[in-house]
């Protein structure tokens, strides 16, 4: 009987250190831009993925609340930190592959965004989609460029 409630005890200890791991505050866009402008340039594609996903998610609830220039204020930081990203990415030769898959789903989910929009508030919806779009065509030449630096002893 000791054994069993020994285990559950643990159990349950162990369950509550993970969820409030879990739970630990998540950074603010403005703590994430700082720990941005001093990231090495490596660190830096990964950071500006974080901040355009956190912006996307903001900009959802803004354009579910009503507020417009909010939302569209988030869909333009969404783009400049993907942006940013993509030359840090290409930069370093680091994280390329997981910032084009990071783009592709912010430019799905931007598309998913833009159809419950009404009419007059799509258009910087879709600019951004195609400004994602051509990052992507960047990084994906970047990933299958064929004269990738050759060793000169070949």
């Amino acid at each position: 009987m000791r054994h069993i409630f020994l285990g559950i005890f643990v159990s349950l200890f162990v369950l509550t250190l993970v969820c409030t791991r879990g739970a630990a505050k998540e950074e603010t866009v403005d703590e994430l831009k700082a720990r941005y402008e001093s990231a090495h340039p490596e660190d830096r594609p990964e950071l500006a993925m974080k901040i355009a996903q956190h912006q996307l998610r903001d900009a959802d609830k803004f354009y579910v609340d009503g507020k417009v220039e909010q939302a569209s204020a988030a869909v333009t930081d969404i783009v400049s930190y993907s942006e940013k990203a993509r030359d840090y990415a290409t930069q370093t030769n680091k994280h390329v592959k997981n910032v084009e898959i990071d783009v592709r789903k912010i430019a799905d989910k931007l598309r998913d965004i833009k159809r419950t929009l009404a009419f007059e508030d799509q258009p910087p919806v879709e600019q951004a989609i195609l400004r994602l779009e051509d990052i992507r065509t960047t990084l994906l030449q970047k990933m299958f460029a064929k004269d990738k630096k050759k060793d000169p002893k070949q």
